[in-house]
C-alpha cells in the first residue's frame, strides 16, 4: 500500500480523517453557543475524559463551528506552571480588538480594553508571568483591584457587554483545565456565573481529565449547576469501524471486517489508538484489502510507536518513586484499584503514599473515580508500565 496515500496521521490534537461518534456533543455545543448569542440561558460545558479520547480534537472542531457562525472563539491551553491571567490576557485582547473594529461595539470594546490593561498591570505584580502589551491606558476602578476573582468578573462582564452590542458570542475554549490552580479556577467559575446571571453572550467550553469535575466542585460548590460535564469516552464498535473504514475507502482501498474486529479488540475503541493501528496496518499491507494478518503484523510497530511517543512522554516526567507506584498499579491490572492494594504491592503503609499519590494526580497521571480508588488517566498504561519496567522491585 502506498504510504503517501495513508489517510492516518495520529498526533497530539491532530484532526482524524473521519470524526465519528461525537455528533450529539457537537450539536449540544452548537445549540449552547446559539442560545448564548441570543441572550438565552445556557450552561457552559466541560468535556471530561481520559487521554487519547479526542477532547482536543473536539475543542478545535467546536471552535471551527463557532467561527463559521461569525462568533469570536478563543482557543486556550492551560499548561502546568502558567497562571490563568497569563493565558487569558492575550486571547481576550485579540477578541476585544476584533470587537473594537465593529462600529456598534467599538466604544464598549475600547472600554473593555482599558479594563484589560488595568487587569494585566494589577495582576502582573501578583503572578509575574503576564506578558502582553496594550495601547490603551487603564480606566481607574475597572478590573484593576489586583484581586483575581473580582477583576476577572468585571473584565468578562465588560467583554460580554461589547459582544452583546456587536451581536456575537464570545466562546472561551480552554484545554487541560485540570492544571489551573483551585483559587484561579474558582475565579473563572465566578466570572462565568456573573455573565450567565447578566445573560451576556460569553460561554466557556473547557476540557480536562476526569478529576476536573471534582476540582470544579471543590473550587465552587455551585459549579455543578453552572456547567454540564459530558463525558468523552472510547468509541462504540460501529463508530470505531467507521473511523477506519471510511478513510480507507476514500483512498480507493478496503479493509476486512476481521481486521477491524482485531483493531477494536486491541484499542478498546480509544480514538488515538484506533488511528495508530489504522496507520501501521496500512503501511504493512502489501495490497488491498487490509487483512487481519496485516493488523497482526502491524501490532509490534504500533506498540513501539505508542511506547516512544504517547506513553513515553508521560513516563519520563515521573520520579523513580512515582514510577514504582504506577508499576504497582499495573501489576494489579487496568484498575481502578484500592489504595490499600497498591500499598500492599509496594510493601509499605498506605498512609505513607499520600504525597506520592497527590503528586501523580497533579501531574495528570491518575485520578480517583471514587473515595479510596485510583485509576490511570492514560488508557492501556498498565500494559506499558509492564513493558517499561519488566521487573517489579
Amino acid at each position: 500500500m502506498d504510504p503517501i496515500r495513508n489517510p492516518f496521521a495520529p498526533g497530539a490534537g491532530t484532526q482524524p480523517p473521519e470524526l465519528v461518534g461525537r455528533d450529539d456533543l457537537l450539536e449540544a455545543v452548537r445549540i449552547a453557543i446559539a442560545r448564548t448569542r441570543l441572550g438565552n440561558p445556557s450552561k457552559s460545558l466541560m468535556l471530561v475524559g481520559l487521554r487519547g479520547v479526542g477532547k482536543t480534537v473536539l475543542l478545535d472542531r467546536m471552535r471551527d463551528l463557532a467561527e463559521a457562525e461569525g462568533d469570536l472563539a478563543l482557543r486556550i491551553e492551560a499548561p502546568e506552571g502558567r497562571s490563568l491571567p497569563a493565558i487569558l490576557a492575550p486571547q481576550l485582547r485579540q477578541a476585544l480588538l476584533k470587537l473594537s473594529r465593529m462600529e456598534k461595539a467599538r466604544d464598549l470594546a475600547q472600554r473593555a480594553l482599558r479594563g484589560l490593561a488595568g487587569f494585566a498591570r494589577a495582576l502582573k505584580v501578583k503572578y509575574g508571568d503576564i506578558e502582553v502589551g496594550f495601547d490603551q491606558e487603564p480606566e481607574p476602578g475597572l478590573a484593576d483591584n489586583g484581586d483575581l476573582e473580582h477583576d476577572l468578573q468585571a473584565l468578562l462582564e465588560a467583554l460580554g457587554k461589547a459582544a452583546h452590542q456587536g451581536g456575537v458570542a464570545v466562546v472561551l475554549f480552554i484545554d487541560e483545565l485540570q492544571y489551573v490552580p483551585e483559587d484561579q479556577l474558582a475565579a473563572l467559575i465566578t466570572a462565568m456565573h456573573r455573565t450567565a446571571q447578566r445573560r451576556l453572550p460569553v460561554l466557556l467550553v473547557g476540557a480536562g481529565l476526569p478529576q476536573l469535575r471534582g476540582r470544579m466542585g471543590e473550587a465552587k460548590s455551585y459549579a455543578e449547576r453552572l456547567f454540564d460535564f459530558p463525558e468523552v469516552g472510547p468509541l462504540p464498535r460501529k463508530d470505531a469501524f467507521k473511523a477506519i473504514r471510511l478513510p480507507v475507502e476514500e483512498q480507493g482501498a478496503a479493509i476486512e471486517d476481521r481486521a477491524l474486529d482485531l483493531i477494536f479488540q486491541k484499542t478498546e475503541g480509544y480514538p488515538y489508538f484506533v488511528q495508530e493501528w489504522g496507520k501501521h496496518a496500512w503501511d504493512v499491507a502489501e495490497r488491498s484489502p487490509i487483512s487481519r494478518d496485516d493488523v497482526i503484523r502491524a501490532t509490534a510497530s504500533t506498540i513501539a510507536a505508542l511506547d516512544e511517543s504517547f506513553f513515553r512522554v508521560r513516563f519520563d516526567r515521573l520520579t523513580p518513586a512515582e514510577k514504582r507506584y504506577l508499576r504497582a498499579m499495573a501489576e494489579l491490572g487496568p484498575g481502578p484499584h484500592r489504595s490499600g492494594d497498591i500499598a500492599e504491592q509496594l510493601g509499605v503503609e498506605v498512609t505513607s503514599l499520600g504525597p506520592r499519590r497527590a503528586s501523580l494526580i497533579n501531574k495528570g497521571m491518575i485520578w480517583s473515580p471514587s473515595h479510596g480508588d485510583t485509576a490511570f488517566t492514560v488508557p492501556l498504561f498498565d500494559a506499558f508500565m509492564r513493558r517499561a519496567m519488566p521487573e517489579q522491585r
